[in-house]
């Protein structure tokens, strides 16, 4: 009898995320096509076809490698998803936005490839690994006040997961209003003073495309008295590191963070 193949076979994922799960997975022979911003694993890379930047894809080249599924991200992806569902193509769009949401996500992937087991043993693995640092974190005698910045121009603070996973790590955000927003729209800062009076003790950027700069930051108009850029605490976690809502953040990205945490509240504690 022949053994019955489990889910799609021929899979393009649109985002990172998904490409790097399915790697974990030892799942990567089923994908045909990845994004250009893929940097985890690096195989990746040398190894799959770059079908997509972000907002924008190759449709007639994700065609002709005959995915039977096509893995996106949130609502940015929707006019890409569109254009592959009016030509026939199964399209699984993902929009998790909070911690739970990319555990909940990364566990439907492995289910759909029939690795429900070995996916649910690794999310439990991180979801220990953050419960150890939240324990961690929970005896600082002090939390440091974190700004995140997404984006520089105009300043865009951090999305929910980021929100969430700076929690654990042992910071507190100090715009933890705008997490909640799904939309990078809906958390820009129009006006910078508003985080030169939130205070922040650590600045952390993390600019999705392009390299941080910390000297420009320190070198803004009027933020010479902010705490973080009076003590040098300017850090850059790397996008694909923390802004891709999968197994990244969870594991480098969270640990990145609170290093930095740790290390200020050792000095300031």
């Amino acid at each position: 009898m022949t053994p019955l193949a489990l889910g799609p076979q021929r899979i393009v994922c649109l985002t990172e995320e998904a490409t790097e799960w399915l790697y974990l997975l030892g799942q990567e022979q089923r994908i045909v096509g990845i994004s250009g911003y893929t940097v985890r694993p690096r195989r990746a890379r040398l190894e799959k076809p770059k079908v997509s930047a972000f907002l924008t894809a190759k449709i007639d080249k994700i065609l002709v490698l005959q995915p039977d599924c096509v893995f996106g991200f949130s609502d940015l992806q929707a006019d890409i998803a569109a254009l592959l569902i009016r030509a026939g193509v199964q399209v699984t769009i993902f929009n998790q936005r909070s911690v739970d949401e990319i555990f909940a996500m990364l566990y439907q992937v492995a289910a759909m490839v029939g690795q429900a087991e070995k996916g649910l043993a690794l999310l439990q693995t991180w979801r220990a690994q953050l419960d150890a640092i939240e324990k961690q974190a929970a005896r600082f005698k002090r939390r440091p006040q974190v700004f995140f910045e997404e984006w520089n121009e105009p300043h865009i603070s951090g999305i929910r997961w980021v929100s969430e996973l700076m929690g654990i790590a042992g910071g507190d955000d100090i715009f933890p209003e705008l997490a909640r927003m799904p939309m990078g729209k809906d958390r820009i800062i129009a006006d910078g003073q508003t985080i030169v009076e939130r205070a922040p003790d650590i600045i952390i950027g993390s600019w999705c495309g392009k390299k941080f700069r910390p000297d420009s930051v320190a070198a803004r108009p009027g933020w010479q008295d902010v705490p973080a850029v009076r003590t040098g605490q300017i850090f850059e976690i790397k996008s694909a590191d923390i802004l891709q809502p999968g197994p990244a953040a969870l594991t480098d990205g969270v640990a990145q963070m609170h290093r930095i945490m740790a290390q200020w509240e050792a000095e300031h504690a």
